[in-house]
This record gives C-alpha cells, sequence and structure tokens, in this order.
C-alpha cells in the first residue's frame, strides 16, 4: 500500500505509540485524523508537525457510539477519503486483583481496549471497502499472550480485541482490498509504563532498557499494517513469552508470575507454629 497522500485515522494520537504512529506517517507522507478525547493532548502532537495540513485533530470519546458512527463522514468531508484505520487508544488496569475493580472500572477498560475498536471498525469498514486498499490495526498486548498478575481485566480486553482482529481479518479474507492487522506489543516505554514501573517498585532505568522505545515500536506496526501483515509481536518480552508458550502454557504462566506477582499481590503469612493448617 502506498503511504503517501493517503488518509488515515489514528486513535489515541495524543501521547504514547499513538503520537507516534501518527508522526510516523506523516513523515512518510500520509494525511493523518487524529483521534483522541484529550483536546490538550491532541494539540501537543499537532505542535510536532512541520507541515500543519498533514494532521487534523478530532476530539472524540471512542465508546460513544453516536460520535464513532458520525466520525467517518466528517473525515470524508475534510480529506475526500480514507485509506486506513489505527486502532491505537487503550487504557490500563491498575495493578490489583479483580475483586478490588470497581464495576464501573470494568465496564471502562471493556469499553475503551475493546468496544471503542469494535465501533471505530465498523464505522468506518464500509468507506474502506469503497477504496482500491485499506488496511486497519488493531493494538492488542502481550497480556493477551500471557496472564499478567494484577492484569485480569486489561488482559481479558486485549485477547477480546485480538480474537475480534484475528475474525475481522477472516471475514475479509478473500473477499475485499482490506487487511487486518493485529500487533502485540510487550512493555513499550510511555508514561503509562512509567507509572507502572514506579507501583511495581522497579528502577526507572532498568524498566526503560527493558522495554522498547515507542518510535521502534510505531515504525513496526506502520511496515506491517501496509504491508498486510496479519499478526505482529513487537518486544523482547512478547517474543519471549508467545514462544514459551507454545512450549507450555503453564511454565508462561508460572514464569510471569514469578516476574511480577510479588508486586502485585500480598506475601502470604506463614502458618503460626502448631497450626493444623
Amino acid at each position: 500500500m502506498h503511504i503517501e497522500r493517503s488518509v488515515f485515522v489514528v486513535t489515541g494520537a495524543g501521547n504514547g505509540i499513538g503520537r507516534c504512529v501518527a508522526l510516523e506517517l506523516i513523515a512518510r507522507g500520509a494525511f493523518v485524523v487524529g483521534a483522541d478525547r484529550d483536546e490538550q493532548a491532541l494539540t501537543a502532537t499537532a505542535a510536532l508537525v512541520t507541515d500543519r495540513e498533514r494532521f487534523t485533530s478530532h476530539p472524540i470519546d471512542i465508546c460513544d457510539r453516536a460520535a464513532v458512527a458520525a466520525f467517518p463522514a466528517g473525515v470524508i468531508a475534510s480529506h475526500g477519503q480514507i485509506d486506513g484505520l489505527f486502532n491505537i487508544a487503550g487504557i490500563a488496569q491498575e495493578l490489583q486483583p479483580v475483586t478490588d475493580l470497581s464495576d464501573a472500572r470494568i465496564e471502562t477498560l471493556m469499553e475503551v481496549n475493546f468496544f471503542g475498536a469494535v465501533w471505530m471498525s465498523r464505522a468506518f469498514l464500509p468507506h474502506l471497502l469503497q477504496r482500491p486498499r485499506g488496511v486497519i490495526l488493531n493494538t492488542s498486548s502481550l497480556s493477551a499472550i500471557v496472564p499478567v498478575p494484577g492484569s485480569a481485566m486489561y488482559g481479558a480486553s486485549k485477547a477480546a480485541l485480538a480474537l475480534f482482529s484475528y475474525g475481522l481479518a477472516q471475514d475479509l479474507r478473500g473477499r475485499s482490498n482490506v487487511t487486518v492487522t493485529t500487533v502485540l506489543p510487550g512493555s513499550v516505554w510511555t508514561d503509562l509504563v512509567r507509572k507502572v514501573a514506579r507501583q511495581m517498585g522497579a528502577p526507572e532505568k532498568l524498566a526503560k532498557a527493558f522495554s522498547a522505545q515507542p518510535e521502534h515500536v510505531a515504525h513496526r506496526i506502520v511496515d506491517a499494517t501496509v504491508k498486510g501483515t496479519g499478526r505482529v509481536v513487537i518486544g523482547k518480552d512478547a517474543h519471549f513469552y508467545d514462544a514459551v508458550r507454545r512450549l507450555s502454557t503453564w511454565l508462561a504462566d508460572r514464569l510471569s508470575y514469578l516476574q511480577v506477582g510479588h508486586g502485585v499481590y500480598p506475601k502470604r503469612a506463614a502458618p503460626a507454629r502448631g497450626s493444623d493448617n
């Protein structure tokens, strides 16, 4: 797919991977419609673009189905076409057991991480099908490969998105010129990962060295998407767990628990002497 002069919608363009993907596409000659619920963050992204005509901001809540349904018409009115959708917007779960999460937080995680991408895909797909070539990118996670302690609902939302993405690719295979790419990144050095590292008590330098850089991840995402690659794993940790899980799900789960569990779950009290337990 030719990137130059193509029009792409990027959700989560206000920061992190989404911002880097938007800038990567623009650097390759594309026009980007940046979508994010944080208008100030979009303004900050726009300030990084030299050719302002190549980036337009669209504040939107991807959980608002009515707003999402009306979104494509606005893009077409401004740009005349839509060539691709990059679903990158997402939120993290605080590292805590499911029992400690509120019902409202669980619903929000599923709405943003899963249904937001579903509604966006359904809204833009009819227009992408009319183009000579169209692409959809859905951003899943390492948490969809292996369960991460304290992230059950986040993992569930990202696993659901991955299976939706694989299924959507099947729906379109052999029937259209639209391809669907599912990316599963591991730790990426963003503000989100920095916050989690602090919560875990991990040294920032170590956490940064262990994580992939968002610019590199964005480059890989764009390359894979325009090539029509179906599934892409990014990051040393994601590749490691992807390989281990193919050998033994028990081993992958155990290693994940040993790596993260100590920072999430309180230590079990040792049984008192003389106790039957």
